[in-house]
């Protein structure tokens, strides 16, 4: 999948010449509530404290569906003039669309599963924003953040009560090799035909190929009601445009609370090669599944993926064995160039998690057994201060330094390659981070590894150096493409 970084070490993907526009009022397909006078005036309010702004944005990456490319200016320097208004009615709404990508259209009549994505966001957009302003959601304690996560979910109609436990959550890489792509199609198919669902990020690549898979294998099971769930968050929703396969489409408020979202639906993970953004998932997964609390919880994890990726999960196994232990490959399977096996493996791993599930009186559609612990649900910012402070030692709970760890990805993602933290490093050298040494020297391998496999592409493809160096003059060494 690759969240907020995943898409950082890509190189940018123009999209395509502006095609035609269209301009059009439509009547919202798929199921929406009415609004009320307040909320539709909020929708169309363009100033700081209207949601304007959130709506066309999100809604104009849903138009331009399909459209491969990392940088969302792009999109909005092509259709600089696009526009969407909520209107209200005497019979309920109307969404107007002004010069609207044509693409979203056929003969004049929008295509009917971008209208309901596009339903999709303003439904979600609409429910969050009321929630917070009520004062609804207790974010100040895990548990208040989890019920939060919980009542999105239920809004958006994601949980499903009378389905057994079927849903595999996909993660990996928007850009990969074609090779790795049609792996993942191959994975989703063999999934498709043992009765799973899928749901990934909802974009392209590895978020893309397991649904399209699974298309093919549910088509000839004749199977129905089939669900291919997309969830994302605001800050990344223009990077990655929901895929055409999406039939159902959640907006999380923010990147933590769509993590924990993925964690709480999923019967089990299968994760694709991808770069340093999908390096943080894991240790984001890991070090809930390593809390103490989590410890009998079953939770299948694979990574997997065509055999000349091996060397993506090697260097990612090497380094969590030596940061956490090596017991901590208890808790993932790494099956390589087999998708039959993979599907067999996490159909297996989901009978055990519905067994568990029936033994505890847990709910099949939301894991509120797992323990996901506040520290995980807090936004991080990669200042120096904060990342002076993280204590990257092994005498730490596993689960503490596989938190802090996943902290120290996102400060060298954006020390190299966002501009806030290139700035920061220019005026103020770089992060310090109370790291062991041996982890720090292990880090940089695996970053050696990522640019070596081109799966860090830095600006101007220049060499990776690392942004952060160890207090007492000691610092890793440089990395060279």
């Amino acid at each position: 999948m690759g969240y907020e970084h995943a898409e950082s070490f890509t190189t940018h993907t123009p999209l395509p010449k502006r095609a035609d526009t269209v301009s059009a009022r439509i009547s919202p397909a798929g199921g929406l509530d009415v609004l009320s006078r307040n909320e539709v005036a909020r929708l169309r309010d363009a100033s700081g404290s209207g949601l304007h702004a959130l709506l066309r944005r999100c809604a104009l990456a849903v138009l331009t569906s399909g459209n491969i490319s990392d940088d969302p200016r792009s999109m909005f320097e092509q259709y600089p003039d696009f526009d969407i208004q909520v209107l209200q009615q005497d019979r309920g709404i109307k969404i107007e669309l002004t010069n609207a990508p044509g693409q979203a259209f056929v003969d004049g009549q929008i295509i009917r599963g971008i209208n309901e994505l596009i339903v999709a966001v303003i439904r979600d957009i609409v429910y969050v924003s009321a929630q917070m302003e009520q004062g609804a959601f207790d974010l100040e304690d895990s548990v208040g953040i989890t019920h939060a996560v919980f009542e999105i979910l239920r809004n958006a109609r994601i949980l499903k009560p009378q389905i057994d436990p079927n849903l595999v959550v996909c993660w990996g890489g928007h850009s990969i090799s074609r090779d790795e792509y049609e792996y993942t199609k191959q994975v989703g198919y063999q999934l498709g035909l043992r009765a799973m669902d899928i749901c990934t990020g909802c974009g392209p690549g590895a978020m893309k190929g397991p649904m399209k898979g699974a298309t093919i294998a549910h088509a000839k099971q004749r199977r129905r009601n089939n669900r291919y769930i997309g969830i994302t968050e605001p800050g990344i929703i223009a990077a990655e445009s929901p895929n055409p396969i999406v039939n159902q489409l959640v907006i999380m408020p923010d990147i933590e609370k769509r993590l924990e979202a993925f964690v709480r639906t999923a019967h089990g993970i299968i994760v694709f090669p991808g770069g340093v953004g999908t390096a943080e998932e894991i240790l984001y997964l890991l070090g809930i599944l390593l809390h103490p609390d989590n410890a009998g919880i079953p939770f299948p994890l694979v990574f997997t993926g065509p055999a000349e990726a091996s060397p993506y999960f090697e260097q990612i196994d090497r380094f969590l064995r030596l940061a956490l232990g090596d017991d901590v490959a208890s808790r993932y399977e790494i099956l390589m160039g087999d998708p039959i096996t993979v599907a067999r493996s996490m159909v297996k791993g989901i009978d055990r998690v519905r067994n568990y599930r029936l033994e505890t009186k847990d709910a099949f559609f939301f894991n509120w057994a797992l323990s996901v612990p506040f520290e995980f649900q807090q936004p991080f910012r990669p200042t120096h201060e904060a990342m002076r402070s993280l204590a990257i030692h092994r005498d730490r709970p596993r689960h503490e330094l596989a938190a802090d760890l996943r902290r120290v990805f996102s400060g060298i993602v954006a020390g190299n390659v966002k501009d806030e933290g290139i700035r920061a490093i220019e005026e103020r050298g770089p992060f310090e981070i109370d790291g062991d040494p041996v982890i720090m020297q292990a880090l940089d391998a695996l970053l050696q590894a990522f640019v070596q496999q081109q799966r860090m592409k830095l600006p101007g493809g220049n060499a990776y150096v690392p942004c952060y160096r160890i207090p007492g003059g000691r610092r890793s060494p440089a990395v060279k493409a």
